[in-house]
């Protein structure tokens, strides 16, 4: 999708700090020639849960957590979860056995799993195992993303990922030729 993303009227007149992640999920080779699609989700549409021992809260972007479902729609099973973690807290994460686990630590000081973890760091888990623990030396804010493995070959040129080095040819010349959209 040719796309651009732009930032409210209200915040170009006040400004302030804008922080945004944004998160490209591939698709089954099946899935990948599927009419584009665009969710427009507002933080109003994301459930958020409690963490146990009042660690903090879950804001449920996509999947499951602790019975609520978040808004965004996906192809495979994925969760995408926003923690927000208080000041000297501790919370045991379930996580999907055999899923693809990461945790970005957007901001704080938290031990994962007894490692240290800082801001702006990532960890990648083995995939066996149900569970991650967490604990927060300072109010942290942490994105998990969870993911069932697709086990098929990737291969990415520039912003085109697809499954052979045919298939990105053909997604650079479809792109050439204008077939995936363009900016007004």
């Amino acid at each position: 999708i040719v796309h651009e993303e732009y930032h409210s009227e209200d915040f170009t007149k006040r400004g302030g700090t804008l922080e945004m992640i944004q998160l490209w999920v591939n698709l089954r080779s099946n899935d990948k020639s599927s009419p584009s699609k665009y969710q427009d989700l507002r933080d109003e549409q994301f459930p958020r849960v409690e963490l146990d021992g009042g660690a903090g809260t879950a804001r449920v972007i996509a999947g499951q957590f602790g019975g609520a479902r978040g808004a965004a729609s996906t192809f495979s099973p994925i969760n995408v979860w926003d923690l927000q973690l208080k000041a000297d807290a501790s919370v045991e994460l379930k996580v999907p056995d055999g899923h693809t686990t990461v945790l970005i630590a957007q901001s704080g000081s938290l031990t994962v799993n007894d490692s240290p973890m800082k801001a702006v760091e990532l960890a990648l888990f083995d995939r066996d195992g149900d569970s991650v623990t967490i604990d927060s030396a300072a109010e942290s804010r942490v994105l998990v993303l969870t993911g069932e493995p697709l086990d098929e070959p990737v291969v990415g040129k520039g912003p085109f990922v697809m499954n052979t080095r045919e298939e990105i040819q053909a997604a650079i010349q479809e792109f050439q030729a204008g077939k995936l959209g363009h900016l007004a």
